[in-house]
């Protein structure tokens, strides 16, 4: 009987998640299963990967054949590396603090990306949301800037047709000022 570490589909339409599963390889997909060692959600960024490390080590070791995902799956979380330094430790090639010092050391500079890609997203994303709200803020004011030019258009216009309606005491010119000035005016083209 040949054991895989697959995934098992679920989730709704559109909106996969999947169990990370050690399965028979002739059972279905979505089937029956031996162990259901963790699961995966691709839809989060960056992807969510909840594995158990020591079963699936310990599946590794005991020949489990995991497939093209999972594998890069398990590379991601180290548990492939261990594997290798694992293998190392039964040779006598390295002791097991050797081994463990060099996982460690690993482990911490991936914590250190995840987080890094982490903080990056992070900061694009209020980057983004940023820009949103001073792209809305100038839209606000220039949405008031248009309506209190308006505003004070209509109060001209209302104090124009006021001035018209109430005309305001000016001093008039008398009949007999004007008349000479239009006689004047009517000569001037005779001469």
């Amino acid at each position: 009987m040949s054991v895989k570490i697959r995934l098992a589909r679920r989730g709704r339409k559109k909106q996969a998640i999947y169990d990370v599963v050690v399965a028979d390889a002739r059972a279905p997909r979505d089937g029956r299963f031996i162990e259901k060692i963790g699961t995966y959600n691709p839809n989060t960024n960056p992807a969510s990967i909840n594995i158990n490390n020591e079963r699936a080590l310990n599946w590794l070791l005991n020949g489990a054949q995991p497939t093209d995902t999972v594998k890069a799956m398990l590379s991601y979380r180290g548990i492939m590396l261990k594997k290798h330094l694992q293998i190392g430790v039964l040779k006598g090639a390295i002791t097991q603090e050797q081994a463990d010092a060099k996982f460690s050391a690993w482990l911490s500079e991936k914590d250190s990306k995840i987080a890094d890609k982490s903080d990056k997203l992070a900061a694009a994303k209020a980057e983004v949301r940023a820009k949103a709200l001073a792209a809305e803020t100038a839209k606000n004011q220039a949405r008031l800037d248009a309506k209190q030019a308006k505003e004070d258009e209509q109060k001209a216009l209302l104090a124009a047709a006021e001035a018209a309606n109430n005309p305001a005491p000016v001093a008039e010119e008398t009949e007999s000022e004007a008349a000479p000035e239009a006689s004047a005016e009517g000569e001037a083209p005779k001469a």
